[in-house]
């Protein structure tokens, strides 16, 4: 299980407690750090069965500079999508938790973070 943190983001850190709390075994990927390529970021789409403007952060500085609001959100535009939250990987939602049954999910609550340790038990 990898969890995609900011560790300025208070609902990172509180999954993270979660999961030590539950004894869980997983990576920290600081993403703003390390940042995920435009196929990396293709990859987690799928997996959360999710298009980029959904784990887009609208309210962001470089989404209001981006204009990113009157973005149309097709089939047409999503590698536009997609290259603006390589560039800028602040947009992106978190935290993400990629669970070992191939899965991700956006675990911004409690339960999406247990959802997630239920998935990656085997």
């Amino acid at each position: 299980m990898e969890i995609w943190i900011n560790p300025a983001c208070s609902k990172c850190r509180s999954a993270l407690t979660l999961l030590d709390a539950e004894g869980a075994e997983y990576t920290v990927r600081r993403y703003l750090e390390d940042v995920p390529g435009e196929d990396e970021i293709r990859a987690v789409l799928d997996r959360l069965g999710l298009e980029p403007w959904d784990i887009t952060r609208t309210q962001e500085a470089a989404a209001k500079e981006l204009g990113l609001k009157e973005w149309p959100r097709d089939a047409g535009s999503r590698d536009r999508w997609i290259a603006a939250l390589a560039g800028h990987p602040k947009l992106i939602q978190r935290p993400i938790i990629t669970a070992d049954d191939g899965t991700a999910l956006v675990a911004r609550s409690e339960e999406a973070v247990r959802e997630a340790l239920a998935r990656s038990e085997h």
